[in-house]
């Protein structure tokens, strides 16, 4: 089986390179840009398990790409190749040569808050850069099953009486990534119905854990008492507004779920991945002061509120727990505790 994963020098994506090699014998690939940053994939790199498919390379036809690949990919490695999903052709070319069976899909601008500074940005890379990918594996004329990363953002305001959320609750956004990942949704389903394409979607709930960027919440403020352990600022940890509720969930656990969402969803569907567990920022906080080696004090400020935001997201994850018997397995101190070591090796 070949495997392929867009965003992989992300958190998640790095995870679940990381899962799918240690658990899984298949062919697994990647697309990389000459600009990712590539602290990711460290460790699989220190481990031995990175391949660069025709670095330097000016091959630019799938079939060329192909012939490489038959002479360079190598089993139990992350094999990687450059490319750009905004780059219609240069999708046709990786996806027509890998001729992946399975597609995982987590390449996006991601940041919540960066998507109101960078609306069109965030609209044109997660739909555009979707539709790239779709349109590559129909030239390929290949029946791979597509795994789709949704997110929770999708549901948006979350009225009184309606968590935990189902599924079937009716998506509001609030932010224009959350408008982005419907649209990918909604891709995904449209091109099921009018292509057949294979398209299964999940909609995760927060997921932090090492690697996790500094810009999100969890990471954030892991980093800011890194910091302040190693006296690089002042013993004051600064929060916007730590009052919503997520439901956090750990990424290597979401990455178990994204194998097996892709291994036994239903084409076509969606399902919510969470622990159904909620809880607020200032719990978040505490947890992280109890692990700290330091006394730490705490300021709110102004600039670090969104202009809106989603206030509650706890997730009814039954349909897919029903479906493919996957439990979330480690416990949410357990993730704060390894997410903080993650920042104080690199303080």
């Amino acid at each position: 089986m070949r495997v392929f994963i867009t965003g992989v020098t992300g958190m998640v994506g790095s995870h679940l390179a990381e899962y799918i090699l240690a658990t899984h014998n298949v062919q697994l690939f990647a697309t990389y840009r000459w600009r990712s940053r590539m602290d990711n994939l460290e460790r699989l790199k220190r481990a031995g398990k990175l391949n660069l498919i025709g670095e330097n390379s000016t091959i630019s036809s799938a079939e060329g790409l192909a012939n490489l690949i038959a002479c360079q990919a190598v089993d139990g490695k992350l094999n990687l190749v450059e490319g750009d999903m905004m780059d219609a052709f240069s999708m046709q070319r990786i996806i027509g040569a890998v001729k992946p069976d399975r597609i995982f899909h987590l390449a996006a601008q991601s940041y919540v808050p960066g998507s109101w500074s960078a609306p069109t940005e965030t609209l044109q890379r997660n739909i555009i850069g979707q539709v790239n990918i779709f349109e590559a594996v129909r030239e390929a004329q290949i029946d791979p099953v597509i795994h789709i990363a949704g997110s929770s953002e999708e549901y948006g305001l979350v009225l009184p009486g309606e968590t935990p959320i189902k599924e079937t609750n009716p998506l509001r956004p609030l932010s224009p990534y959350a408008v982005s990942k419907v649209t990918q949704e909604m891709l995904a389903l449209q091109y099921f119905h009018s292509y057949g394409l294979r398209t299964v979607v999940t909609r995760a709930f927060n997921h932090t854990g090492p690697r996790r960027g500094h810009v999100f919440v969890t990471s954030n403020l892991a980093k800011q008492i890194a910091e302040i352990e190693k006296e690089l600022r002042s013993p004051v940890i600064y929060v916007g507004d730590v009052t919503s509720q997520r439901d956090w969930s750990d990424v290597r656990d979401v990455v178990r779920a994204y194998w097996l969402a892709a291994e036994m969803g239903e084409p076509g569907d969606v399902y919510n991945v969470g622990c159904g567990c909620a809880r607020d920022v200032s719990m978040v906080l505490k947890i992280l002061c109890s692990q700290a080696r330091c006394a730490i004090t705490v300021e709110q400020r102004a600039e670090r509120m969104r202009p809106s935001d989603v206030k509650v997201l706890l997730a009814d994850y039954s349909k897919f727990s029903k479906l493919t018997g996957w439990q979330p397995e480690i416990p949410f101190e357990k993730t704060l505790e390894d997410l903080l070591d993650y920042w104080r090796e690199r303080c």
